[in-house]
């Protein structure tokens, strides 16, 4: 899909993730509804995929299960891809994940994907909650495949789980003599480092880099999966994705306010506080040290943020500078006004359907 810009068309498939954000002074059921109507503005202005991701024991991001909200939103949707970015695999039984998109494809055949990560979402203490093992992420290969092999239906005769089948899944469409092939979710890798890189490459799956988190090397990374990449009759070339923070505004000063709150969320994490999405006026009259303040400005620059042809500039840079298949805004303000305005401004900068 090629976005119509005001100079041509851009060269990337542009997308949203929502970490389903709750601000101070916002209820659960409040966010979660903001959700269900960004996923639907998204949708109507012609963006690609609407991604959610997991979390746990995080106050500011209600979503600990990404697959229970996707079933709410296929209904509110039409066209758009929605899916986890990601699904924690470790925290879970590759079965029981094979089955919930299993289902999910079914709800919604085609239009569903499932991106897999390693990294708990949580601290230490709730990973440990969660029946995490300490080792869980050296299993993280092993695992992938376990999952594929449920999905696929395709165990070797000899396996231990060859008589172990998801459903829905092929095994169940088979012995309903239901004709031709059944879909299967889209399954990408999700990462920000080499080694999710390299796995996604091997495996000769779409690899999708999370450069919201910290100063990953995002170059290194593409050029490692595009060279250890291998055909794998699922697709036939690297294929990749690039999330950013965004918070776009029709006033700049605006928009660089809004992208306050996730920056001092990203402080209290690193002081071991609750993640927390507070005002920009709170924000503002923080008495920050000067080692505070420098995460928070870190942290804002990180963050796409201006007018709609400022953040566009910045999106078409980087890539430019990727060559990323896909770009995917991961929307970020104070309330769930600021994320609409932000998909809706850039929808309507780029000329996408449904914009006016």
């Amino acid at each position: 899909m090629n976005i119509p810009s005001q100079s041509g068309t851009a060269p990337f498939t542009l997308s949203v993730l929502d970490n389903a954000l709750t601000s101070v002074g916002e209820t659960a059921t409040e966010g979660l509804q903001g959700v269900i109507d960004l996923a639907s503005a998204a949708d109507k202005h012609g963006y690609h995929r609407f991604w959610l991701s997991e979390h746990h024991a995080m106050p500011a991001a209600a979503t600990s299960s990404p697959q229970m909200m996707l079933s709410r939103l296929i209904p509110e949707t039409t066209n758009i891809r929605l899916g986890a970015g990601g699904v924690m695999l470790p925290n879970h039984s590759s079965l029981m994940v094979a089955e919930q998109f299993g289902m999910l494809e079914a709800l919604a055949p085609g239009r569903i994907d499932l991106g897999l990560g390693r990294a708990p979402g949580t601290d230490g203490a709730t990973a440990d909650a969660l029946r995490r093992h300490q080792s869980a992420n050296e299993h993280f290969p092993q695992q992938v495949l376990e999952l594929l092999g449920f999905m696929q239906g395709n165990f070797p005769a000899d396996h231990r789980y060859s008589n172990v089948h998801a459903v829905p899944g092929p095994w169940q469409a088979k012995l309903n003599r239901v004709p031709g092939s059944i879909s299967l979710p889209e399954t990408w890798i999700l990462g920000s480092s080499n080694y999710s890189a390299s796995l996604a490459g091997q495996l000769g799956r779409p690899y999708a880099f999370a450069l919201q988190f910290g100063d990953s090397d995002v170059d290194s990374a593409l050029e490692l999966y595009r060279k250890s990449f291998r055909p794998s009759g699922i697709i036939d070339k690297p294929h990749t994705l690039v999330s950013v923070l965004a918070t776009a505004a029709d006033d700049a000063e605006e928009a660089r306010r809004q992208a306050l709150s996730n920056s001092m969320a990203m402080l209290q994490m690193f002081k071991r506080e609750p993640f927390v999405f507070y005002s920009p006026e709170e924000i503002e009259q923080y008495n920050a040290n000067p080692h505070e303040r420098q995460v928070i400005e870190s942290y804002v620059n990180k963050t796409y943020h201006g007018t709609p042809p400022q953040v566009a500039e910045r999106l078409e840079q980087l890539h430019e500078r990727t060559q990323a298949d896909e770009l995917m805004m991961v929307v970020s303000g104070y309330g769930r006004k600021s994320l609409n305005t932000t998909v809706e401004l850039m929808a309507k900068h780029y000329g996408m359907s449904g914009a006016n």
